[in-house]
């Protein structure tokens, strides 16, 4: 079975909790930075505007399970791959962000949603004619009945419930 090590570090305000969702507008620093034996393969990447962000979320307390109730639903239990959880089987995160700049081996991104130290796995650029599906839907969520107290999740606006 393949094993995975790091290519850099993911630095973000956040060192006891992190948003669910990334917020794009925090105005804080968010980071990603290379080992710098991997720079070279940064060459290019600041002509995307977005870019997915894969990490290990190694500060996971919970153990991984097969159903989950997402925190924001009134209890509803559904399946960990049908879900954003991350108390996976493989704690591998994914999010997507804007590239602010770029400098030596360090990304300077929009807002992220991980923990300071976050370990990064991969980058690999947003491309908006492979990954945007217009037909996509909101599958379950879709079917919840408060939408108002949904769009603030979807979009990653902290808020209390």
């Amino acid at each position: 079975m393949p094993t995975f090590e790091p290519i850099g570090v993911i630095h973000t305000p956040y060192i006891e909790k992190a948003p669910y969702q990334p917020v794009e507008d925090d105005r804080q620093e968010f980071r990603l930075d290379l080992q710098p034996e991997y720079a070279e393969g940064l060459a290019a990447l600041d002509k995307f505007r977005y870019i997915y962000v894969l990490y290990h979320i190694h500060q996971l307390q919970r153990p991984a399970s097969l159903t989950v109730a997402p925190p924001w639903t009134d209890n509803l239990s559904v399946g960990v791959f049908a879900s954003r959880s991350p108390a996976r089987p493989n704690p591998i995160g994914l999010s997507v962000v804007r590239v602010k700049h770029i400098k030596g081996s360090s990304i300077y991104v929009s807002g992220l949603d991980v923990f300071d130290g976050t370990p990064l796995l991969d980058i690999k650029p947003y491309i908006a004619e492979l990954d945007v599906k217009t037909d996509a839907n909101l599958g379950w969520v879709g079917e919840i009945d408060d939408a108002e107290h949904l769009a603030l999740h979807i979009r990653g606006i902290p808020h209390d419930f």
